[in-house]
């Protein structure tokens, strides 16, 4: 059940973020990835592992949010 999933990508966690969102947007892949929720801004820095693992769907390039806050 691999998802795919790239750069710029907005996708929904499983949990979500103190804010109230669970919609993400994929701001740096590495060994690492780092997402930045699109309601606050704030980003957080997962491995590639932990990532997969609290990914519910990928929403694709740049989603339906726009990020301009």
């Amino acid at each position: 059940m691999e998802k795919e999933y790239h750069l710029g990508d907005c996708v929904t966690m499983k949990k979500p973020h103190p804010c109230g969102t669970n919609e993400w947007k994929i701001i740096r892949m590495g060994m690492d990835i780092r997402i930045k929720c699109v309601h606050c801004g704030r980003s957080v820095l997962l491995t590639r592992s932990e990532f997969e693992r609290s990914l519910k769907k990928v929403a694709g390039p740049g989603g339906d949010h726009d990020t301009s806050h």
